[in-house]
């Protein structure tokens, strides 16, 4: 039963995050919401963790909730704390992360008037509205707990995605007569269009080589496409996104390498929550043209929860609805039209060439199959843009759904580190490893001091070549070897985690990053492995990320 009770605008939107199942806030104080972190002061049940900086405060959120499949919740400062944060919101659109932002605005008599009152943005909710899902202004405390949960409706109905709610820095210090009452229950889905989903039962009865590329918006769904799976004979892969929805070592789970090599004669493509962006773009034209309508190679069945994406690709049938609603509607209907039986010596043989193949990436895999091997099936991946890290689209076996933890599309370097203080924080049981190029290590370094701060356990393996090693190659091939920063000086490392307060390990082999790392999840304590690369010495990861 809920009552009214006297409280600040800050403790009512805290209240009411919590009432939606938050436990957790990352965040930084600051004067226009004192409030919000005066109530977290008498609110011992829900855990604070701050950051050093809102950026990272934003990307912990993201990891919270890709390790969690649940809201994650962040609070800054508006202006420019919401601008150092946005590239974390960018990210979280871009994944489909349900992160919510909490943030403060200049006083409510300054709303609006340019008059350059302190950390005034113009526009601020209509700047965040450009970005995320869900932007919203709470004028009133006494609807603040009706505007939070309309905040949570909007992030976990349909797409996913990040939110942000404000309010006025005198109304959020002001007490009010707020009543906070249970959290949202509501999440909007549509329903399956038997029609169509017959369609496409018809289309399988015909196939007979078929692939299932799944995405972020499957990860949910694991039992049902390995389900689909197994009844067709299907290989089933992703790119990134989806990575661990059907393991990688079950003989229809294959990498997206192994994927590239039964694309030819693949037959049929069927969808799951995925944009399909590797099969339409990757391996078709990154640049040159966008296919909407593809008229050549395989047919196409699409099962996503988000109508438009129907229009960005249109499929021969397109089924809009949850992944875990399309996916047992089709299971059904293919009952009652038949399939052709998949060879499953044609996955495993195209596996094993793959596995072949992709060895030449030396070092990088080398490196991969230590931490494959050291890290538990269970245990979370947090990927990177660096040499290492793009190789991990395709080397790396993921075994569960959401262990490995993406930027997607948006590519934001540096995001990975503290991302994985996020993941590690929301789970502390499970073990968590970040790779890390230096060049995208040094954008959140501060982030040390918080993980040390609140003994999160996160395991960082920065990758150290003196440089943005893409960067590099790229200005080496294609721009006459014009080198211009790309070519970098690191601190010490060494003395930077002991600086930190963390353990340091410093390796130059994959030989010895093994006992390292092992030793490092053990202790379960805040770490940076240095892993010593020569500048210039990795070769191109892309050859088995692009066509090929």
């Amino acid at each position: 039963m809920t009552r009214t009770e006297k409280m600040t605008g800050g403790e009512a939107m805290i209240r009411a995050a919590v009432a939606n199942g938050i436990d957790t806030i990352f965040g930084l104080p600051g004067a226009q919401i004192y409030p919000m972190f005066d109530a977290l002061y008498r609110m011992p049940e829900v855990k604070h963790v701050i950051s050093r900086h809102e950026q990272g405060a934003g990307y912990m959120a993201l990891g919270a909730a890709a390790a969690t499949g649940k809201p994650a919740a962040f609070a800054v400062v508006p202006g420019p704390g919401i601008l150092n944060a946005s590239a974390a919101l960018c990210t979280a659109a871009g994944t489909n992360k349900p992160v919510l932002c909490l943030t403060g605005h200049v006083p409510s008599e300054f709303l609006g008037v340019g008059r350059g009152h302190l950390h005034e943005l113009p526009d601020q909710r209509g700047t965040l509205a450009s970005i995320i899902k869900h932007a919203d202004h709470i004028s009133d405390p006494t609807n603040t707990s009706a505007q939070v949960n309309e905040a949570f409706h909007q992030m976990l109905s349909g797409r996913p995605g990040p939110a942000s709610v404000e309010m006025c820095w005198d109304t959020m210090a002001k007490p009010w007569d707020v009543e906070i009452g249970p959290g949202n229950t509501q999440i909007d889905k549509p329903g399956v269009d038997e029609d169509v989903v017959d369609d496409a039962a018809k289309l399988i009865a015909k196939a007979k080589n078929i692939m299932i590329m799944v995405g972020g918006g499957a990860l949910h769904a694991s039992e049902e496409v390995l389900e689909l799976a197994q009844t067709l004979g299907a290989v089933v892969t992703s790119a990134r996104g989806g990575r661990g929805v059907v393991s990688e070592d079950h003989q229809c789970g294959a990498s997206s390498a192994a994927a590239r090599r039964l694309w030819e004669d693949t037959d049929l493509l069927i969808g799951i929550g995925s944009r399909l962006e590797m099969q339409f773009m990757r391996w078709g034209s990154m640049m040159e043209y966008i296919d909407r309508s593809p008229a050549d190679g395989p047919k196409v069945i699409r099962i996503d929860i988000d109508p438009t994406e129907m229009d960005r690709l249109k499929a021969d049938a397109g089924i809009v609805a949850d992944a875990v609603d399309g996916t047992r509607a089709l299971i059904k209907a293919i009952g009652k039209h038949g399939h052709h039986a998949g060879d499953p010596d044609r996955i495993a043989a195209a596996k094993a060439t793959a596995r072949k193949n992709f060895e030449e990436i030396q070092p990088q895999v080398a490196y991969l199959d230590v931490i494959r091997e050291v890290l538990p099936r269970d245990g979370f991946f947090v990927e990177e843009l660096c040499q290492v890290g793009f190789a991990t689209y395709y080397a790396f076996p993921v075994y569960e759904p959401r262990t490995f933890v993406t930027c997607g599309y948006q590519g934001t370097l540096g995001y990975g580190f503290p991302t994985g203080i996020g993941v590690k924080a929301a789970l502390p049981g499970k073990a968590a490893v970040s790779i890390i190029g230096d060049g995208g290590f040094m954008f959140g370094m501060p982030e040390m001091a918080t993980a040390v701060q609140h003994d999160i356990g996160l395991v960082t393996i920065v990758f150290n070549n003196n440089s943005f090693g893409n960067v590099r190659r790229d200005q080496q091939t294609q721009y006459e070897g014009h080198l211009i920063g790309a070519d970098l000086v690191n601190p010490d490392m060494m003395k930077l985690a002991e600086a930190f307060g963390a353990d340091g390990y410093r390796v130059s082999s994959p030989d010895a990053l093994k006992p390292a790392l092992a030793k490092a999840i053990d202790k379960d304590r805040p770490a940076l492995i240095e892993v010593e690369v020569e500048r210039g010495s990795e070769p191109s990861p892309w050859k088995y990320i692009t066509s090929y």
